[in-house]
């Protein structure tokens, strides 16, 4: 399975990471003292929803939630981030990735280093954050060049790895370079986006990471088909390091209203738990 920012710009998936990374963000800034947003696979930072190989998928992502009412905090600072950046952009079917949203939520006391491989993808980004001074993109490896920032001088940080995953490779190295950021900043906040393609191939996954992590870890995951179905993406999951106080709860209120929204047939489902390496320990909250 192949999962491009841009052949999944604004679905579902994107929806549910966007969300989770501005409530961390969010969680952060309830104190002042300043943080490094880091990236690891930053893409373009912006997409034209209505030329994207993926159009189709956005009509149960991102315009969904535009044309609904949302409750909670969390969704509706959401939408107001790509409502507001679509006007400032005047793009009305265009699509803010990741590093956008981080940007335009920083404060002045927070920075941002964004990461991307593939030199036309992080040509794009710098046009797009042009400007912004407090935002340097990097061309390289996010996996290999992540250690070179950390701890950062602020000694508070988030860092988003969200690789392509075209191979199992990256689940692997995802996992190498969540060890890495521990043993150089142990109390780091973390978050790494996962592909739900099959259920026992997460599950043995984050068994795998549960014995291994020392640190607290959350799991936020959606999904729109069951778990183990033959389709390109059934879900989305997102594994928290170090997650900031009170984020587990919020995300009981949240997670579920998402689910709701993106997911009117009620075919998939959403949970929160804590990892561990015990399997089925930690408590859940499904929609």
């Amino acid at each position: 399975m192949k999962y491009r920012h841009r052949f999944h710009a604004g679905n579902f998936a994107d929806v549910h990471k966007h969300v989770t990374v501005l409530a961390l963000i969010a969680a952060l800034q309830r104190k002042d003292k300043g943080f490094l947003y880091l990236e690891t696979h930053a893409g373009r930072g912006a997409y034209d929803l209505a030329a994207s190989a993926g159009a189709r998928s956005t009509a149960g992502g991102i315009e969904r939630l535009l044309e609904g009412r949302c409750r909670s905090a969390e969704l509706a600072a959401y939408v107001g981030a790509v409502a507001s950046w679509r006007a400032a952009a005047s793009a009305p079917r265009g699509y803010p990735g990741s590093p956008v949203l981080a940007c335009r939520a920083l404060r002045a006391q927070d920075r941002a280093v964004l990461i991307e491989i593939v030199p036309e993808e992080a040509h794009a980004l710098e046009r797009e954050l042009a400007g912004v001074a407090r935002a340097r993109i990097e061309l390289g490896d996010g996996f290999e060049l992540l250690r070179a920032h950390l701890p950062p001088v602020e000694r508070r940080g988030l860092t988003l790895i969200d690789p392509p995953y075209e191979s199992r490779q990256d689940f692997a190295r995802a996992a190498a370079a969540l060890g890495q950021i521990l043993r150089r900043f142990q109390s780091a906040v973390v978050m790494i986006w996962y592909p739900i393609k099959q259920a026992r191939d997460t599950t043995a996954w984050l068994d795998e990471l549960g014995c291994a992590c020392s640190a607290p870890a959350l799991v936020s995951e959606l999904w729109l088909h069951p778990c183990d179905s033959e389709v390109a993406l059934n879900g989305s999951g997102a594994l928290i390091l170090n997650p900031p106080y009170q984020l587990s709860e919020r995300m009981h209120e949240w997670l579920p209203e998402l689910h709701a929204l993106l997911d009117p047939a009620r075919s998939g489902g959403a949970r929160v738990r804590a990892l561990c390496s015990t399997p089925g320990a930690g408590g859940a909250a499904k929609a």
